[in-house]
């Protein structure tokens, strides 16, 4: 029986380099922590979305983080889950799926903060990390409750405390990342396939 060993997920170290090379070189222009500077350099802000048409923020504000420890936070969790999704999708597959959550997280936070009358500014990627997260709950789901050494009950248990952590915390964007799973879960659906298994007979 020939063993395969797992294929190297480049896509997502390549997403986690970006995203620290984006918040040094940030750091090295201003502070990460400051709204107005973060906003200057490509944070997102509805009213410059709808009403001048930045749309470039609904994707570059998902490389950006306000200080190390958000970076950080995100940038672990990605690293944890996000080689396991890519590996299931493939790597064109899984670049388009992560973009497109940042995308539709930023969407709906940013159709929610217009409604409510909150207008502030937003930067992460937490929306697309909850995507990943997203893709991985159907994935693990279509798989039986295991998809390579992931289990149902690990990623529950880290999406009960990703989302506790969430709402008990100040400044959190919630609405991005109950956002960012839902396009994480229809975008698993539409492109993800479950392997096939084939069965070999000798003669």
């Amino acid at each position: 029986m020939r063993v395969y060993g797992r294929k190297t997920a480049y896509v997502n170290t390549a997403i986690i380099i970006i995203n620290v090379l984006c918040f040094l070189y940030l750091e090295l222009q201003g502070s990460t922590e400051n709204a107005g500077f973060m906003l200057a350099h490509g944070a997102m802000f509805a009213p410059l979305v709808v009403d001048h048409g930045q749309y470039y923020r609904l994707v570059t504000s998902v490389f950006m983080h306000f200080g190390v420890s958000h970076l950080m936070n995100n940038m672990l969790v990605l690293f944890v889950l996000g080689d396991n999704l890519e590996r299931a999708l493939g790597h064109v597959k899984y670049l388009i799926f992560y973009l497109l959550c940042g995308v539709g997280a930023n969407l709906v936070s940013m159709t929610v903060n217009l409604m409510m009358g909150s207008l502030s500014v937003g930067a992460g990627a937490s929306g697309a990390i909850f995507g990943v997260v997203g893709g991985l709950v159907y994935a693990v789901g279509v798989n039986r409750g295991r998809l390579e050494d992931l289990t149902s009950r690990q990623l529950g248990v880290m999406i009960l405390l990703t989302l506790y952590h969430g709402f008990t915390s100040m400044n959190i964007d919630n609405a991005a990342h109950i956002g960012g799973l839902a396009a994480g879960i229809l975008l698993g659906i539409l492109l993800y396939r479950k392997p096939r298994r084939y069965m070999g007979y000798g003669i």
